[in-house]
């Protein structure tokens, strides 16, 4: 059996972080399902930024063009057209898990990331647009982004919440969930909407990687990755959620995004080997993938209850990280990352169809 099928096994879900046009037609999304074990997707905006110059969506940014759309209308139109795609690929693990797994993802225009009622807005829009029970919206985990994610989920939306980085944003996050499946229940709506919360890995160790001594690079990751699994582990044995649980509702799933390992000199499945948990889903890019499919290991799965990694924190305070103040960092950066590459993305659309008239 080979490692992405045991890894399978072990019930954690196996997510690709990569679409394009090209893969859809080419059958590749197609392969990892059937040969992988890929049994959902990711996307955001550097994805679509690296991937429309390609030549493969020349043709579909012809024809919206001679429409009169805006740079933006014409990026959803495209995205929502491959992620339609995409969803009816994984369609059969959606209905077969009973909506569990089988989703894919489209993120929220990163401009609004500080304004809550234009992403509700936009979420709703989205949804309802791509018109596919397994399509989730992303919305990121900010402090503006939380009252977002509750009125979303409480209205039915799915939601990917994305850009967290330590257990506190992560507890911030379930609890918004929470209270939306709470609304639910107190109005007699179907409990069991789809979320999960992505928890960004790598980001981590790339951040402290000139700052630590050498022993204590590309651990910090591994680290955080094992606070948040425990917090985790404690909402879904939480009377609070056993409550809503007997209504019928479902876990948010935790999810391991940005499991890309960005050091040379470490393994390239680093974040794969060593986030092996169940009703978990770690999200990784074709390379990854192709590395752990290759000469992946899968690891002993997380403990419970954080286990021996926790008191490597202390470790990393000793040696001059403020993890609580480093995590808000990384979420502002995060956020205008994406932006940046939103803007990106948006001046390359304007470039193919300036070329193309």
């Amino acid at each position: 059996m080979n490692a992405t099928a045991l890894l399978h096994q072990q019930g954690q879900s196996l997510w690709l972080d990569n679409i394009t046009r090209g893969m859809l037609d080419s059958g590749q999304i197609q392969r990892y399902i059937d040969a992988y074990s890929v049994t959902g997707l990711t996307s955001n905006p550097s994805i679509f930024d690296n991937a429309i110059t390609t030549g493969d969506y020349d043709a579909s940014i012809h024809t919206l063009r001679a429409r009169g759309l805006s740079d933006e209308e014409t990026f959803f139109e495209l995205a929502i057209e491959d992620l339609q795609r995409a969803a009816d690929l994984f369609a059969k693990t959606h209905e077969c898990t009973d909506g569990v797994d089988g989703w894919v993802s489209l993120e929220v225009s990163p401009l609004l990331a500080h304004d809550t009622t234009k992403t509700i807005e936009a979420a709703k829009a989205i949804h309802a647009r791509a018109d596919r029970p397994n399509l989730f919206v992303k919305i990121p985990g900010t402090p503006e982004g939380l009252p977002a994610i509750e009125e979303c989920i409480a209205s039915g939306t799915p939601v990917n919440v994305t850009l967290l980085f330590d257990a506190d944003q992560y507890r911030a996050c379930v609890d918004a969930y929470l209270r939306g499946i709470e609304r639910r229940v107190e109005n007699g709506l179907d409990p069991a909407v789809g979320s999960v919360a992505s928890l960004f890995i790598s980001r981590w160790d790339s951040a402290v990687a000139k700052s630590v001594p050498d022993e204590m690079r590309n651990r910090l990751g591994l680290v955080i990755g094992h606070e948040v699994y425990r917090a985790y582990v404690e909402v879904i044995e939480s009377d609070r959620f056993r409550r809503l649980a007997n209504s019928g509702a479902r876990m948010q799933r935790l999810l391991w995004a940005s499991t890309k390992t960005k050091d040379p000199l470490a393994s390239d499945i680093l974040y794969v080997r060593g986030l092996v948990a169940p009703f978990t889903i770690n999200t990784m890019p074709d390379t990854t993938l192709e590395a752990f499919f290759d000469h992946g290991e899968v690891g002993e799965p997380l403990p419970r209850d954080g286990g021996a990694y926790l008191a490597q924190l202390k470790q990393f305070a000793d040696a001059g990280v403020d993890v609580q103040a480093l995590a808000l960092q990384l979420q502002q950066e995060g956020a205008r990352s994406f932006v940046d590459s939103w803007n990106s993305l948006l001046a390359k659309i304007d470039s193919q169809k300036k070329s193309l008239h």
